[in-house]
């Protein structure tokens, strides 16, 4: 039995738009599309992003406030958030730098992208079990 994969939906007011910044920013590549629905990935981690369409949830932009956080983790974070940020997001949320954590060092920055959503990047030391 497969083990269930967890993902995340982004609200976007245009998916198009939003296809080619992913893709452009986050080295994104694009599984399917329907229009105003589609499915990316980066490096292997689905994620997917819609239009609202007055079914029970609504994009940041509208909202005037993020409505999650969207957390990466990779092996170099300075990387992933300068290109982010050169391609238009805002980098002035949370500055990359290393975090004293419970099991040593943790990289990790922050950026918000054209959309309103956060993202959260560092480095794969959370990714491990600390006892």
């Amino acid at each position: 039995m497969s083990q269930p994969v967890i993902s995340v939906m982004l609200a976007v007011p245009d998916t198009p738009a939003a296809i080619v910044w992913y893709k452009k920013a986050l080295g994104a590549t694009e599984l399917w599309n329907f229009g105003s629905v589609a499915g990316l990935e980066i490096a292997g981690a689905a994620f997917f992003i819609g239009e609202p369409a007055n079914n029970g949830w609504e994009s940041p932009l509208k909202l005037g406030m993020a409505s999650a956080k969207v957390e990466v983790f990779c092996d170099d974070p300075d990387i992933f958030i300068a290109q982010a940020v050169q391609a238009g997001a805002n980098g002035s949320l949370d500055k990359i730098r290393d975090h004293e954590t419970p099991w040593g060092i943790h990289r990790q920055g922050g950026f918000i992208d054209p959309f309103g959503h956060i993202w959260l990047v560092g480095d794969r030391s959370p990714l491990k079990v600390f006892r």
